[in-house]
């Protein structure tokens, strides 16, 4: 059974190109999510899929970025795949077939690759932000805590539990906040 994964980084951003890909590949059943790929932590429907596929079956992808964005990642999911003696495709990567000793060749090469483009496309952000701030113009992420908020409920009395559940935020944010003071 040819079972399709497909995942995106952002709400924002659109399954489908991914989703036709995996129906047209004969993908009988597809797991999707929209949840950044740098981690397999917080990857729920890829913890499904994974669990999912039996033995004889082919996990798709359409491309190997989707399914992980390290080399470790990418070897540790694999291997939980061929432990069970599940298969790994790649759409566009038509070599990329784990059952195969070319298609596991093919797999470390490009693994490395999508990590290298990884660091890299990071180097060039931070070489922006680093540019931003000199020039003046970077300003940073809006804070996610009303520190004023804190204290004035801190002052009142309150305690760290109490203030978090009334600001929803979390307990060390405002525990960060009144050690500020």
């Amino acid at each position: 059974m040819l079972v399709g994964y497909a995942r995106v980084s952002s709400v924002g951003q659109s399954l489908d190109v991914q989703l036709d890909a995996l129906s047209a590949a004969g993908c009988e059943k597809i797991f999707s999510e929209k949840q950044s790929g740098t981690s397999i932590a917080k990857r729920s429907e890829l913890a499904e899929a994974i669990s999912y596929v039996r033995d004889g079956d082919t996990l798709v992808v359409t491309r190997l970025d989707r399914l992980a964005r390290s080399a470790v990642d990418l070897h540790s999911i694999v291997k939980q795949l061929s432990d069970k003696g599940v298969g790994f495709q790649c759409i566009q990567q038509s070599q990329m077939d784990t059952t195969t000793s070319t298609g596991k060749l093919l797999l470390g090469v490009l693994a490395s690759i999508a990590e290298f483009e990884a660091d890299i496309r990071r180097e060039r952000q931070r070489e922006g932000i680093e540019r931003a701030k000199e020039a003046g113009v970077y300003k940073g992420r809006k804070p996610s805590v009303d520190v004023v908020a804190v204290r004035k409920l801190h002052a009142q009395g309150l305690g760290g539990t109490a203030i978090a559940k009334r600001l929803g935020i979390g307990r060390a944010s405002v525990y960060r906040a009144i050690s500020r003071e």
